[in-house]
C-alpha cells in the first residue's frame, strides 16, 4: 500500500446547508482536492497530464462514502488520500475527511485513466511513484 497524503482544508459558508451544516457534496469536493493534491505531491502537475498528444486525465467511475459526522463552518479538516490499487486503466484510493483525530468521512474511490475519449493503461511511472507497481 502506498503512503498517504494528507491536506488540510478550512470550512467556509459556502460548504455549508441553512443549518451551518457541511453540505454533502462539498465533501466530493474536498475529496477531489485531495486527489489532486496527492498527484501533484509526486511532482506531475495535473497540465502535464493534459496537454499534449499522449493527454490523460482520471474520471471517477465509482465512490462508496459512509457520512459518519457532520462538520460544520469554521472547521479545519484534514482529507486523507491512499492509493491502494492499479489495475490497467483503473485506481483504487480510500479517503478519509478528519477533525482533529475525528474521522467524519470515508471513501472508497475508483477512478479510470483516459486519453482521447477511451480508457488508458495508468503510466507505469505514474504507478510506481504511487507505490503500486504491477
Amino acid at each position: 500500500m502506498a503512503d498517504t497524503h494528507r491536506i488540510s482544508v478550512r470550512v467556509y459558508y459556502e460548504d455549508t446547508d441553512f443549518s451551518g451544516v457541511v453540505y454533502h457534496a462539498s465533501y466530493l469536493r474536498f475529496m477531489e482536492r485531495g486527489r489532486t493534491e496527492l498527484i501533484r505531491a509526486l511532482g506531475i502537475a495535473q497540465r502535464e497530464l493534459f496537454d499534449g498528444a499522449d493527454a490523460l486525465g482520471f474520471a471517477v467511475r465509482r465512490m462508496a462514502i459512509d457520512y459518519l459526522r457532520p462538520a460544520v463552518m469554521d472547521d479545519l479538516l484534514t482529507i486523507e488520500t491512499t492509493a491502494t490499487l492499479a489495475r490497467g486503466a483503473t485506481m483504487e484510493l480510500a479517503q478519509r475527511v478528519l477533525r482533529g483525530e475525528e474521522v467524519l468521512v470515508t471513501a472508497a474511490v475508483t477512478v479510470a485513466c483516459v486519453g482521447g475519449g477511451r480508457p488508458r493503461r495508468i503510466p507505469d511511472g505514474l504507478r510506481q511513484r504511487l507505490g503500486l507497481e504491477s
